[in-house]
């Protein structure tokens, strides 16, 4: 067991806030929600954390996501008003210096790949857009994937190569790949379980395992299975099979609205619509195709209202932050019994 004790309550002027980014180096945080701009979080020489900077110009409605760059010297964000901007920060203060356009509604998520090269976006019109970055600094339309049948709630990178996977109202999670062979993206596994809108995904320090969440109230870990696997898992086409391995099912009274799992230590968390927070812990003495997890902390009343998301500092471990629908941002410090 373990407990979540609340270090500050980062407050904002106006409606909710849906997304929090931590910067790579741990020691930035940027949120947005619904009052249509992006706050940058820093600490002071005191050590407690205040608005360092308000970002104000680039979006026309309630800004959805933002997400750091892994070189942290850009930060992309997707608003409602269905553009997606790139804010550049290598010279030292935040411009925006691309707003990109082709969505036909609003832009629910974004995620750059591991190279900084790629950025991928997606929205309520049903499709995934890939981006490449040019030696220009430009941004070019590489696929457009209509894969998914419904709004798609969530895009999300392999923390280490080009394979991106997408969560959707279709109650699936798609996984997309670049084949040189087509010249195109293609989709390169459809995973199914969820028996309803599948709001978010995590991958793993390795990603060889993905955590989704959803609708449904439950958790699942999915494991990858290479060509050629051992447990003789069948697959195709020379691309991984990616089976569900694990549910987590009676702990969340609502929606599950985000999951993190943490790259450090391997814990994941939840944000909920019953306000709560939660930790889970992989069992010690699981078997890797069929793990364990344990609910090890839960802080019930987190916030007011629902909580939208929950991500772990890359730096520094038990960190966690969190947002919700009533307009503030939570700091907490997780501990294990004992530590």
């Amino acid at each position: 067991m373990g407990s979540l004790n609340l270090l500050q309550t980062l407050k904002k002027d106006n409606g909710r806030v849906w997304n929090l980014s931590w910067h790579p180096n741990g020691e930035v945080l940027a949120s947005c929600g619904e009052e249509k701009s992006i706050r940058i979080w820093a600490k002071d020489l005191t050590g407690k954390w205040l608005n360092k900077i308000v970002l104000t110009d680039g979006h026309k409605r309630t800004v959805r996501q933002v997400v750091w760059s892994a070189c942290g010297n850009y930060l992309a964000s997707a608003s409602f008003d269905a553009t997606t901007c790139i804010w550049d920060k290598k010279g030292g203060d935040f411009e925006c210096n691309a707003t990109l356009e082709g969505h036909e509604n609003e832009v629910k998520s974004l995620a750059w790949s591991k190279s900084g090269q790629l950025l991928a976006t997606c929205s309520r019109d049903k499709s995934v857009w890939i981006w490449e970055v040019t030696d220009e600094e430009e941004y070019d339309c590489a696929a457009v994937l209509n894969a998914h049948s419904q709004d798609v709630k969530k895009v999300v990178f392999h923390p280490t190569k080009d394979l991106l996977a997408s969560a959707s109202y279709d109650n699936t999670i798609k996984l997309f790949r670049d084949d040189p062979s087509e010249g195109d993206w293609i989709c390169c596994g459809t995973l199914t379980g969820h028996n309803s809108t599948v709001w978010s995904i995590s991958f793993d320090k390795t990603g060889s395992r993905l955590a989704s969440c959803g609708d449904d109230q439950t958790i699942k870990i999915w494991k990858e299975y290479p060509p050629g696997n051992q447990e003789g898992i069948p697959t195709e086409d020379g691309d991984s099979a990616w089976k569900c391995v694990c549910t987590l099912t009676g702990h969340h009274a609502r929606t599950i609205y985000d999951i993190s799992w943490c790259h450090m230590t391997g814990l994941i968390a939840t944000a909920c619509g019953d306000d709560a927070v939660r930790i889970f812990k992989e069992d010690d003495d699981g078997d890797p195709n069929s793990p364990g997890f344990s609910l090890i902390c839960t802080v019930d009343r987190a916030h007011t209202q629902d909580v939208n998301c929950v991500t772990w500092n890359p730096v520094i471990p038990g960190l966690l932050a969190s947002c919700s629908d009533d307009g503030e941002i939570k700091l907490w410090s997780f501990k294990e019994l004992g530590q």
